[in-house]
């Protein structure tokens, strides 16, 4: 309905990165129905779980490190739903959040950076006609796309139509990629089998990390300046094991994951690409 925002932020089962990314997403109507969605994602500095910061260094499980939700309609016919959210971030078996007053707000900033981008949405169909919005939205994924394979099928022509890559967490995990590249269509096949299983810690890494790992890799290696976008993953294939540390069970802990195991996935997609040295494995 027109007035309803909904809020997430479980990493295996909303899509999410880690618990503290909390994400926003307002539906956009024109005319009665649904045409677009605007979303935010905001970390935020604390959300419960067994360490302030929300980012315990020894977390074993996803319950250890905060609030979880799957779905909650943070805004409902227009109304703030503060009671709701409040009993979601406070009642946690290890501790809610230490900074209510703060995430309230940064919920309330990020409903409102939606509706901004509503704005300017309807302002963009007003001025150029929804046809012309639609159509312009994808041309700029398949540009994207387009992009993408002839990357792709450079790459093959140079260097063939299989390439491997495998580099080590710090606790001696694997994490494997064998791509198969189609020469013709510029389609790929990025196959992480062989990557280590999934580890009784926090360097675990939902699936989406590893989506998000591989979109950024496949934007710097493309020689074009486009946007980024979905229409950059297009042409790819994903097989990510179950329960490795990629695609880990739905309880696991992945705080640390966001953070490090993905930059140990931009490493090994780089490094099956011949394209530079590792760097330290660390986005900080």
């Amino acid at each position: 309905n027109e007035g309803d925002v909904f809020v997430s932020n479980h990493p295996q089962l909303a899509g999410g990165s880690h618990l503290p990314d909390i994400t926003v997403i307002t539906p956009v109507f024109h005319e009665g129905k649904i045409l677009f969605f605007v979303a935010s994602r905001g970390h935020h500095s604390d959300i419960g779980g067994i360490s302030p910061g929300s980012m315990p260094p020894h977390s074993t499980n996803l319950e250890e490190e905060g609030a979880r939700i799957v779905a909650f309609k943070l805004v409902k016919n227009g109304k703030f739903q503060e009671k709701g959210i409040t009993d979601i971030l406070v009642n946690q078996e290890y501790g809610g959040t230490r900074n209510l007053k703060d995430n309230l707000s940064d919920l309330r900033a990020q409903v409102a950076a939606n509706n901004s981008g509503i704005r300017l949405l309807h302002q963009l169909v007003e001025e150029n006609g929804l046809d012309t919005v639609e159509a312009y939205m994808h041309f700029i994924q398949h540009n994207a796309e387009m992009a993408v394979r002839h990357m792709l099928k450079d790459f093959a022509a140079q260097h063939g139509t299989k390439t491997h890559a495998i580099d080590y967490m710090d606790d001696g995990t694997p994490i494997e990629l064998t791509i198969n590249i189609d020469p013709d269509s510029g389609s790929a096949c990025f196959d992480f089998e062989g990557t280590g299983p999934q580890i009784l810690g926090n360097l675990n890494a939902p699936p989406a990390v590893t989506y998000s790992a591989v979109i950024y890799s496949l934007r710097s290696l493309v020689g074009q300046d486009i946007p980024l976008n979905q229409g950059c993953l297009a042409p790819i294939e994903f097989k990510i094991p179950h329960y490795s540390i990629l695609n880990p069970s739905d309880d696991a802990g992945v705080v640390g994951g966001n953070v490090l195991t993905s930059q140990r996935v931009v490493d090994v997609v780089l490094k099956a690409f011949k394209a530079c040295a590792a760097s330290q494995g660390c986005m900080n």
